[in-house]
């Protein structure tokens, strides 16, 4: 297993956009930040009134944006996790079973793909999802919130519960908090799903002893920033967005990544080009796009060794 603390340098390499954001909405549940493309993240629900930056986020690059990651005010990292997300959507999404929403409970919809398997398993749910209680006559759930209700666990049991578990479905709200790579320690002994619109689609999450990834894709962007501006929560589910379940093996996960650097390596070979015509043509001084051209080589090369270790962990 990878160190989990790397998932944010991780982030920041897929987040280097120089594309500039067109809108930001932190609704009520949900944080929306779009260009040509939209990404979600889910809010903080700590009412503030002293934000210094409202006014000012668009027009902003996502590359900008998406630095506050490291940032421990949960508003800022909020804002770059949904700015992460929206860079990450210009990658086509990977191969993996699309679940449709059932009346009432669409927000559950990937319990209820799992239910099957978790029969007599020790399952942990990391975040309270509306609605879980109803799973806990039927498997054998605890459930961590960092505001418990009623049989709720509070944070400091994961320390306990984790280690234990045999399947762990962990809120990707962790990666915002900072709390997944001490969640994702715990849980790799587990069957772990990370889950959530807060997902980052990202091969390289294997790494980090997750098995499966429960995220979203987007089929109405326009229903979906006029929901979560509206202050929706489940409601997304219903006509904005679907459950993806990706299995994780090194097999899938090298075939995604492999498209993905597939792509990179296009936008490289365009940077070096244009940055050759640029010289050739007598100009002086820096070639505007130098910083872009050096991210994508930099992040093509933690690509590739990416690439090796899943190559190097497919079984024999």
């Amino acid at each position: 297993m990878e160190n989990p603390a790397r998932i944010y340098e991780l982030l920041l390499d897929y987040a280097s956009s120089d594309e500039q954001v067109t809108e930001l909405n932190i609704g009520l549940v949900w944080t929306v930040c779009k260009t040509q493309r939209i990404g979600l993240a889910m809010s903080p629900g700590i009412p503030t009134r002293t934000l210094s930056w409202p006014g000012t986020l668009a027009g902003k690059t996502l590359a900008e944006l998406a630095g506050w990651i490291s940032d421990w005010e949960p508003y800022k990292a909020t804002v770059a996790m949904a700015a992460i997300n929206c860079s990450l959507n210009r990658y086509e999404l990977p191969s993996g079973i699309t679940l449709l929403p059932t009346p009432g409970n669409a927000n559950l919809a990937v319990f209820e793909y799992f239910l099957p398997r978790l029969q007599g398993k020790k399952v942990v749910v990391v975040g309270r999802y509306p609605g879980i209680e109803r799973y806990a006559e039927q498997i054998n759930l605890s459930i961590i919130e960092r505001q418990p209700q009623s049989s709720d666990y509070p944070d400091p049991a994961c320390e306990f519960l984790l280690p234990d578990a045999d399947w762990v479905f962990l809120t990707a709200s962790s990666i915002t908090n900072k709390t997944f790579p001490r969640l994702a320690e715990l849980a790799q002994h587990a069957t772990t799903v990370l889950m959530g619109p807060t997902v980052p689609w990202l091969p390289e999450l294997h790494g980090f002893a997750i098995d499966y990834l429960a995220a979203i894709e987007i089929i109405d962007p326009v229903k979906l920033y006029q929901t979560a501006a509206e202050g929706g929560g489940v409601r997304i589910f219903e006509d904005a967005v679907r459950y993806r379940i990706v299995d994780l093996t090194p097999g899938n996960s090298m075939s995604w990544l492999k498209n993905q650097i597939a792509q990179d390596y296009e936008d490289k070979q365009r940077l070096s080009l244009a940055m050759e015509q640029w010289y050739g043509s007598g100009k002086q001084g820096r070639f505007p796009e130098f910083n872009r051209l050096s991210q994508v080589t930099t992040k093509l090369s933690r690509m590739d060794s990416s690439y090796k270790r899943l190559w190097d962990a497919q079984p024999n």
